[in-house]
């Protein structure tokens, strides 16, 4: 199946093109990045033991390519030639995917993560994106990390596009260059970018305006305040006929409901001469969202009054003997339970015993005025409204879930956690192998869903635990990760031993025959 997908995206033929091997070299370097693609999908573990794992999964039969010839200096050298060349390998399968697939890229939702490294690599070599200590996902602040950026189509949340970065690269200064390469992918298409509060900066929005490239994105505290959304009525917004999927089997009166209110706003420059950006504002406000930041501040406070209580108990204890010692902890309350902002505190030391005291309280005032902005954030955006209302540049945005969720499979079933390679091109070269298989990943359940949805249905019988279920890329490699195949022999053709029905129904709805070997 991986190879019969390899074969559509034309990577072996891609990446013989930009590194070409001797004549007398016994594999190309695309037949090695094609193994490496399928040992991602099916082997996610560290690189060692190639060989026996190509001897157990067939990759002689699905490949042409002799097991005994994947050993690590090979796969080593693969990943170097691969290296230089890596922009314009992911811009070619890229758009390879979309002609073969037919993938709407009008619509592309854009984010960073950043992945753990184990290794110094003090001398990391120029020309790619360098480890570095930064700001990791993983809060592992003691390790270097690189950093990957993916653009997922809207379409069957497809990554179309993904590049690496510096370990200490700043996301905010990475979109215009991400914007230039997804407009080079969609090519005559006007191209919608969807992401995160990163996305916006003067510089970033006026260089997508100037290229008529659409774009949504929250807006955080730094363009909006919070008296702002603090100012916002409620029963002046409009609801909207918005269903989150997380409330979609539940019953009306359980669901999340949802209001927008639309206004303008301008964005001035760095410089006086830069021209002044006007944008459409659209503030949301969630329900949930802000069910869940009620119960959120009333865990914190609550946890924070029993440390305040359990400090008042010891005063003038070994722990707390003076009144320095009550405010150290204090301001440690404060910090670690984040109610620093509410939290009124008065220390002093008693005439009489010489012990410390303490009276303090949780500010009213200042618990109002965040109350008051629960549920609501805002979206900016460059779209005419005649190309979408604010109902529907609300269901753009939240498609944005789309390009987390190929991230979660990007660290889970991929298994991309903590890398140790021997230099930085390596690893530059690894996450383009890891990506590519993300894409075979995404486009196996796209494929799937949508030959089911041409038979009027959604999921696949006994898929998950002998169940209906919808599939997803997990489920369907989990369910065909079974299945053996005996080579043929002479002019007998091979065949595969006692396949269960669920195999051959996937098999069909992926129109791929596994004797169908290179």
């Amino acid at each position: 199946m991986v190879a019969g997908f390899c074969s559509r995206l034309r990577i072996r033929e891609l990446v013989d093109a930009a590194c070409p091997v001797r004549d007398t070299a016994e594999l190309t370097h695309g037949q090695v990045i094609e193994v490496l693609v399928a040992n991602r999908l099916t082997s996610p573990a560290p690189l060692v033991h190639v060989q026996a794992w190509a001897r157990q999964w067939a990759v002689g039969e699905a490949f042409g390519v002799e097991p005994e010839l994947l050993n690590d200096d090979r796969i080593g050298r693969a990943l170097d030639a691969i290296a230089p060349h890596l922009d314009q390998l992911v811009g070619s399968v890229g758009l390879a995917a979309i002609e073969a697939f037919g993938i709407d890229v009008t619509r592309l939702h854009w984010d960073m993560t950043s992945i753990s490294l184990h290794g110094d690599y003090d001398d990391a070599e120029s020309g790619f994106a360098r480890p570095r200590f930064g700001h990791p996902k993983d809060r592992r602040p003691d390790l270097k990390q690189i950093q990957s950026g993916i653009a997922v189509s809207s379409d069957g949340a497809i990554p179309v596009f993904h590049r690496a970065y510096d370990g200490a690269a700043g996301e905010v200064a990475q979109v215009i260059g991400a914007m230039q390469a997804l407009q080079r992918l969609a090519g005559p298409q006007q191209v919608l970018m969807v992401g995160d509060s990163k996305l916006i900066s003067y510089a970033n929005l006026a260089a997508m305006i100037a290229d008529e490239v659409g774009f949504i994105a929250p807006a955080s505290k730094m363009f909006i305040s919070a008296q702002t959304l603090a100012g916002l009525d409620l029963a002046t917004a409009r609801p909207v006929d918005y269903i989150a999927a997380r409330d979609a089997g539940k019953s009306a009166d359980r669901r999340g409901v949802w209001h927008v209110h639309e206004d303008t706003m301008t964005l001035a420059g760095p410089r006086k001469n830069d021209p002044v950006l006007r944008l459409r504002r659209i503030f949301v406000h969630s329900s949930a969202r802000a069910q869940a930041a009620a119960s959120a501040r009333a865990k914190k406070l609550d946890r924070a009054r029993e440390d305040l209580v359990r400090l008042e108990r010891g005063l003038g204890s070994r722990h707390y003997p003076d009144e320095q010692a009550v405010t150290d902890r204090i301001t440690a309350i404060g910090r670690a339970r984040r109610v620093s902002a509410y939290l009124t505190a008065e220390t002093g030391t008693d005439r009489l015993t010489g012990k410390p005291t303490l009276a303090w309280h949780f500010d009213a005032h200042a618990l109002d005025a965040e109350a008051a902005t629960d549920g609501w954030y805002a979206l900016l955006t460059n779209l005419d409204p005649r190309q979408a209302d604010t109902e529907q540049v609300l269901r753009h945005y939240k498609g944005q879930e789309a390009v987390e969720r190929r991230y979660q499979a990007f660290k889970g079933p991929l298994a991309v956690t903590n890398l140790y390679l021997k230099n930085n091109r390596r690893i530059n070269a690894l996450i383009t192998v890891i990506c590519l298989a993300l894409l075979i990943f995404c486009l196996i359940e796209r494929q799937v869903r949508l030959a089911l949805a041409a038979r009027g249905a959604t999921k696949v019988d006994g898929l998950y635990a002998g169940r209906p279920a919808v599939p997803t890329g997990k489920l369907v490699l989990d369910a065909l990760a079974g299945i053996r195949l005996i080579p043929g022999i002479g002019q007998s053709p091979p065949t595969i031993p006692q396949p269960t029905d669920l195999q051959l129904h996937l098999l069909d709805l992926l129109d791929i025959d596994p004797r169908d070997l290179r």
